[in-house]
């Protein structure tokens, strides 16, 4: 499936704010938005531009499909399956992308940033009801549990993943159990529970139009 392999600072940079695609160096002086907020590009520094209309409604679009690290097709394909879905469109929008199987094992802590998570998955490190499943996309639904297999409990990746994230908390809506390196989904996480920046409702808008 087709991914973003360029450099990922810049998409901080392009944003204004951090994605935390870099895991642990962006809570560190290295991060690019601490050595360089500016946009990127030659004339970044001097972007004064202000936006107004699609421009806003744009770059919320292109901050959430960064966060996720999905691509316009398929972050289309999202929406238009959230419109299908009974409910506020950009809320399910939202809970479609955070039931995405690298998305949990990012809030689990198994991986210290969704595109580690993307790949850990791709390569087969976790199970969804005792069956491996390296999709990153796929989607869990409550009473789903997801676990690291047996073989990968040593993985030092996953190790060094839980010893550093201890301190972000895991959201209510996953039952966490450390011990077995497995959790279970309790529910479809609501607005609040998905701690995020972002202003669905201008992303509903863009694609309305």
């Amino acid at each position: 499936m087709a991914r973003y392999i360029g450099p990922v600072c810049r998409l901080c940079r392009r944003e204004g704010m951090k994605l935390f695609l870099k895991g642990e160096r962006c809570y560190t002086e290295k991060c690019g938005i601490e050595k360089r907020n500016f946009a990127p590009g030659q004339h970044g520094k001097t972007r004064k531009s202000k936006m107004a209309g699609y421009g806003v409604q744009l770059r919320e679009k292109q901050k959430v499909k960064r966060m996720y690290g999905v691509l316009e097709d398929q972050f289309r394909r999202y929406f238009e399956q959230a419109e299908r879905t009974r409910g506020i469109t950009g809320e399910t929008l939202l809970q479609l992308l955070e039931r995405r199987l690298d998305s949990v094992t990012y809030r689990l802590g198994f991986a210290t940033s969704r595109p580690q998570a993307r790949q850990l998955v791709r390569h087969g490190h976790f199970t969804v009801n005792g069956r491996k499943v390296d999709i990153p996309s796929c989607s869990v639904k409550p009473g789903d549990v997801v676990a690291v297999r047996q073989s990968s409990r040593k993985n030092a990746s996953i190790l060094h993943a839980l010893e550093e994230v201890k301190g972000r908390g895991v959201p209510e809506w996953l039952q966490f159990d450390v011990e077995a390196m497995s959790a279970k989904v309790g529910s479809i996480p609501t607005r609040e529970q998905i701690n995020l920046p972002v202003q669905e409702q201008l992303i509903v808008e863009l694609y309305s139009k």
